[in-house]
Order: structure tokens, then sequence, then C-alpha cells
């Protein structure tokens, strides 16, 4: 089975002691966390193979996210350090039906420094896919090493995994994270977006409208996710949809993750080369899995170590 590259922030998630908002916690304990770390994670707790692709700083929470992704089996020998700016921290506050609020720490964050000069064209040789999110397409070097890793996964036919993961307040114009999500569609084979974020990025109301305007951009699967009201799959041929499990939530922190991270593992799994031949019963299948991996993560508190392993699930 072939491994999973991820490119992007991996940070601390101070998660609350309490419910309420951020001014109202008592007190936050730390958990490794970041979007693209995540769906690695996901990735692995399953039996498959990942590597985060990211910078650290030379500090304790840098040392905390090595040390703990080291042992979730995560590869970290492509992860970089740097003296010049800290490990980032997202302060995470959840309400009482476990939504989340989010304060974060990262001007500038160690992970943003990570330049394309950084990237190895080695890294890509193997892999299934490469996975990244928006929250490190903004102004700043990370950016172009995004670009520098699409290429070199292009140039290796490896699928390219797009998961906008839109977090309004890391941007001050939000014009401009509407624009460079839409930029980085169109280098996408593979979609995940959620109910929240369909108005946002696409200006439709719902995913049904927005999938012409989607699929123009070459995006060949498209998935949604809609919470507890389930979760659909699209290509320009068939559609799927798996209902939601209803469950306490306790914290949903990296359920979106876990989601894409375990649909990704599912096709590196029947080595899925071909996008557009999935078969509906096949996306049932996937989703319907990838429904219950959530549905046991968000029972418990963070992410990573929420996540359940094959035989769990």
């Amino acid at each position: 089975m072939k491994k999973l590259l991820a490119i992007g922030e991996a940070l601390i998630d101070m998660i609350p002691s309490n419910i309420g908002t951020i001014k109202d916690v008592v007190s936050f304990c730390p958990k490794v966390g970041g979007a693209p770390l995540n769906v690695c994670g996901a990735y692995t707790k399953l039996g498959g193979v990942s590597n985060m692709i990211t910078m650290l700083g030379n500090d304790p929470f840098g040392d905390k996210i090595i040390n703990e992704l080291k042992s979730f089996h995560i590869c970290t020998d492509t992860i970089l350090r740097t003296d010049k700016a800290n490990t980032s921290l997202a302060f995470v506050a959840l309400d009482e039906n476990a939504n989340r609020e989010f304060s974060f720490y990262r001007k500038m964050g160690a992970d943003m420094l990570l330049d394309k000069k950084d990237i190895k064209k080695e890294w890509f040789d193997d892999a299934y896919a490469l996975h990244f999110c928006s929250v490190s397409l903004g102004e700043f070097p990370m950016k172009e090493a995004h670009d520098q890793a699409i290429a070199f996964a292009k140039q290796n036919n490896i699928f390219v995994s797009f998961d906008p993961n839109v977090r309004l307040p890391l941007f001050d114009d939000h014009n401009y994270l509407k624009n460079v999500i839409n930029e980085y569609l169109s280098k996408a084979d593979i979609v995940k977006i959620s109910d929240e974020e369909v108005k946002f990025i696409t200006g439709y109301e719902t995913i049904e409208e927005a999938l012409e305007y989607l699929f123009s951009k070459g995006i060949k699967l498209v998935i949604y996710t809609a919470g507890s009201d389930g979760a659909s799959a699209f290509t320009k041929n068939i559609q799927a949809k798996t209902n939601g499990m209803k469950v306490q939530a306790k914290d949903t922190t990296g359920a979106g993750d876990g989601f894409i991270g375990s649909f990704l593992f599912q096709l590196a799994s029947d080595e899925i080369d071909d996008l557009e031949a999935l078969t509906e019963r096949q996306l049932e299948k996937y989703l319907t899995f990838s429904n219950k991996f959530c549905s046991i993560s968000v029972t418990k508190e963070g992410a990573i170590a929420s996540y359940p392993t094959l035989s769990e699930c």
C-alpha cells in the first residue's frame, strides 16, 4: 500500500477544560493537531504509512509534536525545525453542542516558514496522494512550498487531495481566502468540502448547485460532509450518500480531517487509480466507513488520539 503525504500546519491544539467561550475557559490541555497532520494520523491509525511535511520551532511544543507523531508511527523525516519562529498554537473553545471557537497564536508560526527549496523530489516516491488545506495558503513561504509539492505530485502521477478547511480568523482578508481556495481547487483531483463551506467557497447555497462549478475546475471526486446529517460523494458520472450516525459528541476537533484521512486510506487500500471510474457501491462503502470512523472519534477528546484503529471500526 502506498504512503500518504500531507503538507501544511502542524501545531498544538489547546483543548478547553470546560464548556464555554475562550474567555470563559478555566484551563487548556495541549494536544497535537493541525488539519494535514490529523489526516496523516487517521491514515496511519488505520494501518497506512504517512509523512507530514512541515516546519516546527526548536521549542518544547515542537518536541512534543515530533515525539507524539513517532508514537503514532507517523513518519517525521520530512519535518524541518527552525529557530526563527515558535511552533504554532490553536486555542479551542467548545459550546454545549461541541461546536468550536478558535484563537490562533501563529504570527509568525514556524510552519509558515517552510520554503519551496525545502521540498525534496524523492519524498514523493511511492506515494498515493498529497493532501493539503487552505490554512497554509497565506502570503508567506509555505504557500510556495505547496506549489512545489503539488508540482512534484503531478510529475509522479500522485493524486492531489484538498480540504479547504476554512478558518476565517486566520485571514484578515476573507476575499483573499476565497480567491486562493478557488485557485487551488484547480490543482486538486479530490476535494472535501463541508456544508458550512459551500457558499463561502462557491457562492452557491447547496452542494448540488455547486457541483457543475467544482467539476469545471478539473476536480474528479467531490466529498461533501454535513456532520450528523451524513455525507455524500460525487463524480461527474455518479453520486452516493450515507446517513449520519447519532452519537453524543464530546469534541469535534479533527472530525473532518479524520473523514478525509480514512477515505484516502480506503482509496489507497483498494489501489484506486481512476477516480472517475468509481462505482456508487464503492463510494457508499467508503462513505459509510469514514462516517463510522468519525462517529467514534467525536466521542473522545482531541484529534489523532481520538481516532480509532481499523479493528475498532
